[in-house]
């Protein structure tokens, strides 16, 4: 996850007045060094107000921004960048030295995303946020406010009351305004040279042509309002409304930007890296440090991802052999187990819902199994939902909203069941540890569920490594608690997961390093993944609209891993994993370097 996209922190100052809580929770941050965190965080917020709906946060003195979408225009751009420098200074100021060791953990996580985000700024083309990272296209099969909006205002955007209906609906006239902003924004990084591939322009004009087609009175950003205020109980004529806005506005900026990417569209290469940008090399660099918060190289990256395939194939072949399947490779024995029927849902509505039914099943297990994960008691709640329709062909796999800070939204876990091959049935027990518990909506829940402990400008800066990191440990973790004792598909599943990883460091690099073709790289993920063809496509487009991203998954894991061997070593028989796990946990979202201190406090503080 894209996560939707995986987040940072605010400050216990600004979290306390918000979500109400007492003065004594503040004292749990150096003041001067809240106040500052506090001054960024609410900086960046006032330029994000779908970000303070997320958080829950657009009430009282914020409720404006209930009725509002971020400004998307060139002046946009230089008020984030010139922000990027105000946030710096600030930070710059308090004396790092004297503070407590987890107040240090939060100032060099702070200025370890300032300076990525301070580097980006050379680069004049693609998005850029306050707090490091982006990707090179505006628009393209999974970015865009095209799909974006739409999918925000149906899962996100509450309405209890009318002023909530009428937010909305100012919303819903917001979005022909950003989809013209990013319109006019594609065209200006055309003209630097800044195109998706023919491929990715393809979907992205599908996905458009397909929104557009459907009725006005028939969208889902029409029937999502009119849906939520009869739940209210709200009165009013919403629906009409707000297809009068979809009609006469939302539809003719949608017409505008499908028109501009079909002239677009025909000066499109087929070259799938971002090689061939402006600064493409140093572009990805950048983007790869954001994504794996260190500073390996693209070739490094390449390395350690053929050499932990290798590993983890040895390890697969042993466990297909126990369950009678040694013929063939194991790409080879892994894709027949991706095609047998037996672990195939019925591609149709019914087996959709028996898919989903089947991950409720997954979540309630290994809730059950978190007493020896950890010692902190959280509810964590979490929805299973498939990914929209309308969004599927160009969304990722599976992804994970987080939940709202003030506890009215729980966490939302999304499969995506465009075809039900996808997720062949041994493949969800680790998805759902992933997405589910222990991982996102566990480390989601901790930033949740402790808010008088967590600064709150962690829910806004993402260390990819990180976040990605520790759920694909929960993969891991949750085999050797046992889950899969009874399951060896499912522990194929797992393994195959860890090798889906390690696969995509040698694809991401090679698409945007090594200057591979889509189809080399499609070609490479089924030989060693054994995922189908639609599955691989769907991903190896999406490294190439969010280079680097796919990076963080195995280069965190493997930090995590490393760290709790080293821990385990230096405690010997007074490691108790659950300790561990709640130590990488507490130390918030940060830097895999970062984390190494914690780890390093919490091994001193065990050993007395």
């Amino acid at each position: 996850m894209d996560l939707s996209r995986r987040d940072f922190f605010l400050s216990a100052a600004a979290a306390g007045a918000a979500l109400g809580l007492p003065a004594e929770a503040l004292a749990a941050i150096d003041r001067r060094l809240a106040a500052v965190l506090d001054s960024i965080a609410w900086d960046a917020l006032a330029r994000a107000p779908e970000s303070l709906s997320l958080l829950g946060l657009d009430t009282g003195a914020h409720a404006a921004a209930r009725g509002q979408l971020a400004d998307r225009s060139p002046a946009a751009r230089a008020a984030t960048v010139a922000g990027i420098a105000r946030h710096r200074q600030r930070l710059a100021a308090v004396p790092r030295a004297a503070l407590p060791l987890k107040d240090q953990l939060a100032y060099d996580s702070t200025a370890y995303v300032l300076a990525n985000a301070a580097a980006g700024t050379r680069f004049p083309y693609g998005s850029l946020g306050d707090f490091g990272g982006g990707n090179p296209y505006v628009i393209s099969q999974q970015d865009g406010a095209y799909q974006g909006v739409p999918e925000f205002l149906d899962s996100v955007h509450r309405v209890e009351k009318r002023a909530d209906a009428d937010a909305y609906l100012a919303r819903l006239a917001a979005f022909a305004v950003a989809l013209d902003q990013e319109t006019a924004q594609a065209r200006r990084d055309a003209a630097r040279g800044v195109l998706p591939p023919d491929f990715l322009m393809d979907t992205a004009l599908k996905q458009l042509r397909e929104l557009r087609a459907v009725p006005a009175g028939e969208a889902r950003m029409v029937t999502s309002l009119t849906r939520k205020a009869k739940e209210a109980g709200v009165p009013g004529n919403w629906g009409p409304r707000a297809e009068a806005i979809v009609a006469r506005s939302v539809y003719p900026a949608l017409d505008r930007q499908i028109a501009a990417l079909a002239q677009l569209r025909r000066k499109a290469r087929h070259d799938a890296g971002v090689w061939k940008l402006p600064q493409g090399a140093a572009y990805y660099r950048w983007l790869l440090q954001y994504s794996t918060s260190t500073d390996l190289t693209p070739e490094a990256i390449h390395e350690m991802g053929l050499e932990q395939g290798r590993a983890l194939d040895a390890r697969m072949d042993a466990v297909l052999k126990s369950q009678g399947m040694s013929q063939g490779s194991v790409g080879e024995r892994l894709s027949a187990l991706t095609r047998d029927p037996r672990q195939l849902f019925p591609d149709d509505d019914a087996g959709k819902r028996q898919a989903v039914a089947y991950v409720e099943t997954k979540i309630a297990e290994l809730r059950g199994m978190l007493p020896r994960v950890s010692r902190m008691r959280m509810s964590a709640p979490i929805q299973v939902r498939r990914v929209p329709p309308d969004i599927e062909a160009g969304a990722s796999l599976g992804y994970m909203n987080f939940a709202s800070l003030d506890g009215k939204r729980p966490a939302i876990y999304y499969i995506n069941l465009s075809s039900t091959s996808n997720w062949p049935k041994f493949t969800i027990p680790s998805l759902s540890a992933h997405e589910g518990l222990p991982g996102h909506t566990w480390q989601g829940a901790y930033v949740a569920e402790h808010r008088d402990e967590v600064p709150l400008i962690a829910s806004l800066t993402g260390f990819n490594a990180y976040t990605e990191g520790w759920a694909l440990y929960s993969e891991q973790l949750v085999d050797e608690l046992g889950f899969y004792d009874n399951d060896p598909f499912g522990q194929i599943g797992m393994l195959q997961a860890l090798r889906f990883r390690a696969s995509r460091l040698v694809a991401d690099t090679g698409l945007h390093a090594k200057r591979w073709s889509r189809e080399k790289t499609v070609d490479y993920m089924i030989a060693t993944t054994g995922r189908s063809r639609a599955a691989v496509t769907s991903e190896v487009d999406r490294y190439c609209a969010s280079p680097g991203q796919a990076c963080g998954y195995k280069v965190g894991h493997t930090e995590i891993v490393r760290l709790r061997d080293k821990a385990k070593a230096a405690l010997g028989p007074r490691f108790d994993v659950r300790d561990y796990n709640d130590a990488v946990i507490e130390a918030g979202a940060v830097p895999l370097a970062v984390l190494e201190t914690a780890v390093d406090a919490y091994v001193a503080r065990a050993k007395g």
